[in-house]
């Protein structure tokens, strides 16, 4: 192997060669007039044995055409080497060096604006917004999108009360906050798929027909510390058209109160008529990833008899009523305490952009039991 160096400095005058075994190295120092010349290396290999290689002259015109057609060949991704893409200074930075963003929609929306569509977006939509770009991802971390969201949240809890945690627990950051404290969301529906079999009727071909009976309960909640219930046979794309406050009684949604204690839910809704009932549930909020809170299991499902007294007395805060009730009591004695075992599957959150798409809207033919994760 031969390796010729070619070194220019102004204080190397000399020439040196000198041969390692089968490796031949030689130095070439040439000196350069200009002053403070940069130091160049530059290092040929080729192949030195006892056979000479021939190249024909054909062969190695074709071989520095091949490589000039390579090196002259248009890629336009060759230009975006070197380029260095400069860092996006957050929302309202101090610094004074001049940018100017390269972005026309950086260019068109000034961050003042972009600050205000920000600050009238959910929690969940900032998310999607901080996956766009660098420069949305800096500004969605404002610690104002995240403290409105919070105390919106658990605006049960007060003012006050969030400001404690949020110094105790969560280092003062408010997205932390959303993010690892639990808390119900409200920006869709939580659904239960409950399925049993039932014994159909004997008919000429078939003697022991069996059915796959579906149903589904349906929770949505609001900050208020208000949720809607419903219990149906109908999808969920059917269902949430109706589940507010302005539906009417042939909808059969029934309003009750709620509390949330870290990550325990507690609900009361009552059944008006002629034996008022109560149903209380208790809860237990959980999520599939952080921060998601996309699941809820069924710990009980009690359902007790109320007096006609303590029905309207209390009809605006049945919770109150049946806080302190032991499971097996009731105030009704045509209305016996029952402890539900069945359809107790956990409820899964279904967002109301996601309703038309979601897989609880399968028929049981194609579904015929769902399995919450």
């Amino acid at each position: 192997m031969h390796f010729l160096y070619h070194m220019r400095d102004e204080s190397v005058k000399k020439y040196q060669c000198f041969r390692i075994t089968t490796v031949e190295f030689h130095i070439s120092l040439n000196f350069v007039n200009e002053p403070h010349s940069p130091l160049l290396l530059h290092v040929i290999m080729a192949s030195s044995s006892d056979f000479a290689l021939t190249v024909p002259s054909e062969l190695e015109s074709a071989f520095k055409l091949k490589t000039v057609n390579y090196f002259v060949t248009r890629r336009p991704w060759l230009d975006l080497y070197g380029v260095n893409v400069r860092p996006v200074a957050p929302f309202g930075s101090t610094s004074r060096k001049p940018y100017v963003d390269s972005a026309l929609i950086h260019r068109a929306l000034p961050d003042e604006l972009l600050f205000e569509v920000f600050a009238r977006m959910t929690p969940y939509d900032l998310g999607k917004a901080s996956c766009v770009c660098r420069k949305w991802r800096y500004t969605v971390r404002n610690p104002a999108f995240w403290r409105n969201a919070c105390l919106k949240g658990w605006q049960l809890s007060g003012a006050v009360e969030n400001y404690k945690i949020l110094q105790s627990k969560y280092d003062g950051s408010w997205r932390k906050m959303w993010h690892l404290r639990p808390r119900l969301r409200t920006d869709g529906l939580y659904a239960s798929r409950n399925t049993y079999i039932r014994a159909g009727v004997a008919e000429w071909k078939i003697t022991n027909p069996v059915h796959i009976v579906c149903y589904f309960r349906y929770l949505r909640f609001f900050p208020s510390g208000r949720f809607l219930y419903k219990n149906s046979s109908l999808k969920i794309k059917d269902v949430v058209k109706c589940m507010n406050f302005r539906s009417s009684k042939a909808d059969s949604v029934f309003g009750g109160h709620y509390t949330l204690t870290d990550d325990k839910v507690e609900a009361a809704v009552l059944y008006p008529g002629m034996r008022p009932t109560v149903l209380r549930m208790r809860l237990r909020l959980r999520g599939t990833t952080t921060g998601a809170n996309n699941r809820m299991d069924l710990i009980s499902l009690v359902t007790s008899g109320v007096n006609t007294n303590e029905a309207s007395a209390y009809e605006e805060d049945i919770l109150g009523v049946v806080e302190g009730w032991q499971d097996d009591e009731t105030h009704n004695p045509d209305v016996p305490a029952v402890s539900h075992k069945r359809g107790m599957t956990p409820f899964v959150f279904v967002p109301f952009e996601e309703v038309e798409t979601s897989v609880l809207n399968l028929p049981v033919e194609k579904m015929d039991y769902y399995v919450p994760g």
